[in-house]
């Protein structure tokens, strides 16, 4: 008898650990951590952009950028991971213009010439229409053979105005492009 009392206090013991007594917190988990990449880490054109040059450029902070190519054309578009616009779209083409094929084809209707800025360059700026954001965009020739542009395309309550006022920083951030290509 006492055997038998012994191993049903044992086992009373050993289950009385098994039990939760609400006392033990569960495990914090940490938050979720996020790592800014810089837009050159998309590769491409991308390489010669950064987001603070972009923001100085344009007032606007970017945190997502992404590259491609298609048929020997670059592109880099930066944008935020919070909205699909606005966004700055970078594009690098070879090309065999020059300064006066550059004028009459590549510089769109209402576009203006600017100096200062590779062999030949221009600035447009567009109003809002049909579902598409008003844009800023200076495109130039670069000396190495290159058609370049950088665009702006504004959020959907942005105006002709506000897409204005940005061409002198898209300026600026053009002549950074172009000096590091």
């Amino acid at each position: 008898m006492r055997t038998r009392a012994s191993l049903i206090g044992a086992g009373l013991l050993a289950l009385a650990g098994c039990g939760n007594d609400g006392s033990a917190e569960p495990a914090a988990v940490p938050p979720p951590t996020t790592v800014n990449m810089p837009a050159a880490s998309a590769g491409g054109a991308c390489e010669l952009l950064d987001f603070a040059s972009a923001a100085k450029a344009v007032g606007v902070s970017f945190d997502v950028s992404g590259a491609t190519e298609v048929n020997g054309t670059q592109s880099c578009v930066l944008r935020s991971q919070q909205a699909q616009a606005p966004d700055l779209t970078l594009s690098i083409s070879k090309t065999k213009a020059d300064v006066a094929i550059f004028k009459q084809e590549a510089v769109p209707r209402g576009g203006t010439s600017l100096s200062g800025l590779g062999r030949a360059a221009y600035r447009s700026v567009s109003a809002p229409a049909k579902g598409k954001a008003a844009t800023a965009e200076v495109g130039w020739l670069s000396k190495d053979g290159r058609l370049v542009t950088v665009r702006y395309s504004g959020a959907p309550e942005d105006d002709q105005d506000s897409a204005e006022e940005l061409v002198p920083g898209l300026v600026e951030l053009a002549k950074k492009i172009d000096s590091r290509h």
